[in-house]
């Protein structure tokens, strides 16, 4: 074993044998070159660590190699990829091509503390090399005869970095012989952690597995405290132990050990955890004492130091301490690292210093980092400085630490430190000397990380007040205002920006040709097109285009060079050859804002030009692009993973969203909740209306997501038998959008059609109750008309529909056809064919309602025909919903489609079969592809070809006519 891990326990094991049998199995699956992750929750003290060394154990006896790996609470702010690099640096030490690769490149090598940054800033590619890096030297670590087992303790206090890196991590995983095992907290698991949305997002993924451990049971309990003390406890003392330690395996050693029975100790954990401290020599419960402070682990060379520092013991002294401590099992030995027993333990030690003692031994801490940098990072360093109280060195410590987040793209770390660096601000006599800024240009800078790290309000309100403080300086007030302007056009807040960059304009636009300048007629460009003003939009571009060439500015050139090409959508080829010469531009200007606009540019315009395989290429690199530098969030980020969800949808991908490559940060627009609504709904889950609904107060924050969650919600309760709601919501949101947007925005016709199918539904009942269906059919003639209004004025990229608006153009008229009665199977052709432009679920739907209509009309076999594409298109993408309405068709119109059950039914493949046995247990989706090891998409594909083989629409009568006609093993006698 590398690391962490002790080579034996001194209480033997008990219990957990389905979670060692987990871990081995994945082992395994490892072995065989498919790798996976475990998950293994529980509350503090539950037994994690000492299940995971067991396993970890019997994995290296297995011939795996096992490296052991911790998170560390920081508070906020923690180090960057601390955990990975822990392992990889461990790996390093024993494997030449670990090695190898880490020398081969300079970027992970950064990142794990070997060398130096080679520039102050950083190449904009640095950190796709970082996550790249630690990827390649896991699997170098790795091989089939020794497969490589990564566990890395304590993930709820896992640093932003080390959670992208997860996220990573998992979405490249192909044949690697990995395992990766992670250890959290559920009792840590509030409701805002950070890590809460990591696992909801792992448990979505097939590698993903969980083996959560739970309090022990009383007969476990018995077998555990036999195990501590040698000899079995009475009933009473078992019962008082059970009680007081709840089952928790930690708490229930340390009162047995510790003799904490009868009530002789106190109720708290601390105080039982002190009992065991006290059992230490003085000078050694000191040694822990100074220990805590480090948190839960610290290198032997630290803490040396500074109990050489501050208690003045020596060596032979400070080593029998620690030998007392390790054998007392109170610090365990991990490396060249000390690390206490449990992390209870060392907040427990921690908190019972006395503020003056911690003060005191946080500032030793700092002095042995400033004496010897090489000891820790920045960011430890300058939270020792904090709690000291030696705000100067905190704040410069602060401050060196952002930069040293931003060079390796953690953002989110990069932005907490200069939100530190601010907070400390006015606490020290000329803060700008320790930091080489004034005020403006920190407030500046963590604007830029907030944006890059996907809080825009945030960047928002910091250069807001950093063009207010500026105000003393004219000049410089108007050349910062076009930094406000992109924050505020992130806000949609458009008139605020043409103000912002009109007002620069009127200081700056009388001087000399500057960078500024420049950028503030880019901006002005920019905020004009938003506005729709064109002209203006053309006219500051091309001044801001001729200036950037002046002045050899490629930044400003390739944000106005974008401007231009989204003027010119209209010409694909001259789009697309601006947006590749700005994109040029921008990566040799190492403006990663206007790169990533660049990218969704040019994905956008194929999508708008119905080319969605082409979207979905472009849309794949750009976020892929996002996530290497960290920039998954920001503004065009998180707008690339909108439209890449919105792709993959319309070609016909409905399983849930991919991991995305960065946490979700706490001020994110819902639109990445409210665009999984789609797929949702055409999968058939429940809970989409409810969901919708509890988004309507996000509205105002974010009109896109009124517009894709309400519109989602509407076609939902229509697909629910609410088609009333279903009308009065699509009325409510076409009026607010209309206030908000404008009268004829176009995302209204997608609404009609959706409102149309809802009023078309209650006009079918009311014409079998027989009442009149006039007031149905007036509301929809204003529903089309608004609708081809809309069409006509609205303003569409590139100035004309494109084929999705025209597809749901089409429907409207379809649609309205079904509401009046005529159904006019011509009006329904021309919609179905219209999607045919690669909106493989609205293709298939408009099929089903054009097979209606043919019937309506008496054309059985070309509603056959038209029904059969839809089934098969249906199925195929996992639309059970969809599928189910066309069996109803099916039976109703005695089509026989896919074995009819008047017929004998096409015979169930061997995985249909194992999956509806499964489906008789009672088993939902998931539960399927977690048995039989395939996707939740792929059990959903056979769900649905099961239905259709059987000529059933619901899965109990599926089970039921299977064991009918003998295709499950025989006949039950059911039904």
């Amino acid at each position: 074993m590398i690391g962490g891990v002790p080579p034996s326990d001194p209480v033997p094991f008990v219990a957990r044998q389905d979670q060692l049998d987990r871990f081995a199995a994945a082992v395994e699956r490892a072995r065989e070159g498919e790798p996976g992750i475990l998950l293994v929750g529980g509350d503090a003290g539950v037994g994690k660590t000492r299940m995971l060394s067991q396993a970890a154990r019997a994995a290296e006896s297995a011939g795996a190699r096992v490296v052991v790996a911790h998170c560390v609470d920081l508070g906020e702010v923690g180090i960057p990829y601390l955990p990975f690099a822990e392992a990889v640096d461990q790996l390093a030490r024993s494997s030449d091509a670990v090695r190898a690769v880490v020398f081969d490149r300079p970027a992970l090598a950064r990142a794990l503390g070997g060398t130096p940054p080679t520039t102050s800033t950083g190449d904009a590619g640095e950190r796709g090399q970082v996550l790249e890096g630690f990827a390649a030297a896991l699997a170098a670590g790795s091989s089939a005869e020794a497969p490589l087992v990564v566990v890395v303790e304590d993930l709820h206090w896992a640093d932003p970095s080390s959670r992208d890196l997860v996220r990573f991590l998992v979405a490249r995983l192909r044949s690697e012989h990995l395992l990766l095992v992670m250890s959290y907290r559920t009792d840590d698991m509030h409701r805002r952690h950070p890590v809460r949305s990591l696992l909801a997002e792992l448990h979505r993924h097939a590698r993903v597995e969980q083996a959560d451990l739970r309090p022990f049971s009383p007969d476990e309990l018995r077998d555990f405290t036999t195990a501590v003390l040698g000899r079995p406890m009475s009933d009473a003392d078992l019962a008082e132990v059970l009680r007081r330690s709840e089952g928790n395996a930690y708490y229930a050693e340390e009162l047995v050990e510790a003799g904490a029975l009868g009530g002789s100790m106190p109720w708290s954990l601390a105080d039982v955890l002190h009992a065991r401290i006290e059992q230490l020599a003085p000078a050694t419960q000191r040694l822990v004492q100074v220990a805590s402070v480090s948190g839960r682990t610290v290198s032997h060379e630290l803490v040396s130091q500074v109990v050489t520092a501050t208690e003045g013991q020596q060596t032979a002294d400070l080593t029998a301490s620690l030998r007392e401590a390790v054998a007392h099992h109170v610090l365990v030995v991990e490396g060249d690292t000390l690390a206490f027993r449990h992390a209870l333990l060392a907040e427990a030690v921690y908190g019972d210093l006395l503020p003056g003692e911690r003060v005191s031994l946080h500032k030793a801490y700092l002095t042995a980092f400033l004496a010897r940098p090489e000891l820790g990072p920045a960011a430890q360093a300058a939270h020792h400085a904090l709690v000291a109280h030696e705000i100067p060195q905190a704040l410069a410590l602060s401050h060196r630490a952002a930069r040293a987040a931003g060079r390796v793209y953690a953002h989110a770390e990069e932005q907490r430190h200069l939100e530190q660096v601010l907070a400390l601000w006015d606490a020290v006599d000329d803060p700008g000397a320790l930091v080489g800024l004034d005020v403006v240009d920190v407030l500046l800078e963590t604007a830029s990380a907030a944006s890059l790290a996907g809080a825009p309000a945030r960047a928002l309100q910091l250069a807001t007040d950093g063009v207010e403080r500026a105000a003393d300086d004219p000049v410089r007030q108007a050349g910062l205002r076009h930094r406000l302007a992109r924050y505020l056009l992130a806000v949609d807040d458009v008139p605020a920006a043409l103000d912002q960059t009109g007002q620069a304009l009127d200081v700056l636009g009388e001087g000399p040709a500057t960078h500024d300048l420049a950028w503030t007629l880019a901006a002005h460009a920019r905020s004009a097109l938003s506005d729709d003003l064109d002209d203006l939009a053309r006219e500051s571009a091309s001044r801001a285009v001729t200036l950037a060439c002046e002045l050899g500015t490629p930044d400003v050139e390739a944000d106005a060079l974008t401007t231009l090409a989204v003027l010119e959508v209209a010409d694909v080829e001259r789009s697309e050859e601006l947006l590749l010469a700005a994109r040029e531009r921008a990566v040799a200007a190492d403006d990663l804002v206007s790169e990533l606009r660049c990218w969704f540019n040019l994905a956008s315009n194929r999508f708008y030009a119905g080319h969605l395989d082409q979207a979905q290429a472009i849309v794949t690199d750009g976020t892929a692009r996002a996530a290497a530098t960290g920039a998954t969030w920001s503004v065009y980020g998180a707008e690339l993973r909108y439209l890449g969800e919105v792709v993959r949808y319309l070609r016909g991908d409905l399983a849930p969203p991919s991991t995305p490559g960065a946490p979700i940060p706490a001020g994110a627009s819902p639109t990445h909740v409210a665009v999984r609504l789609y797929a949702a709904l055409a999968r058939g889950d429940a809970g989409v209306v409810d969901l919708g609904l509890s988004l309507r107060p996000e509205w105002d924050r974010d009109q896109q997501v009124a517009l894709v969650a309400g519109g989602c919600t509407v076609d939902a309760l229509t697909q629910d038998g609410r088609p009333e709601e279903a009308v009065a919501l699509a009325t409510e949101l076409v009026a607010y959008l209309s206030r908000t947007w404008s009268t004829h925005f176009l995302g209204s016709i997608w609404l009609a059609a959706l409102a149309l199918a809802a009023l078309s539904d209650q006009a079918a009942a009311a014409r079998t109750a027989g009442r009149s269906t006039t007031e149905l059919v007036e509301r929809g003639d204003q529903l089309r008309d608004a609708a081809v209004t809309a069409a006509e004025r609205g303003r569409p990229r590139g100035g004309s529909l494109g084929p999705e608006g025209r597809a749901w153009l089409a429907r409207v008229h379809a649609e309205h056809s079904r509401l009046t009665g005529e159904n006019d199977p011509a009006l329904w052709e021309a919609a179905a064919r219209a999607f045919d432009f690669g909106y493989r679920y609205e293709s298939a739907r408009t099929r089903w309602r054009w097979a209606e209509a043919l019937l309506d009309h008496d054309d059985r076999e070309k509603a056959r025909a038209v029904a059969a594409e839809a089934l098969d298109e249906a199925s195929a993408t996992g639309a059970l919903p969809l599928v189910e309405a066309l069996h109803g068709l099916s039976r109703r119109a005695r089509l026989g489609l896919h074995g009819e059950r008047a017929g004998t039914g096409s015979v169930l493949t061997e995985r249909e079969t194992a999956v509806l046995l499964l489906v008789a247990e009672g088993l939902s989706n998931r539960q399927i592809g977690e048995r039989l090891f395939i996707s939740t998409k792929t059990v959903s594909v056979h769900v649905s070809n099961v239905l259709a083989k059987l000529g059933v629409s619901g899965r109990a009568e599926a089970v039921s006519v299977a064991h009918r006609r003998g295709l499950l093993g025989g006949d039950s006698g059911v039904g």
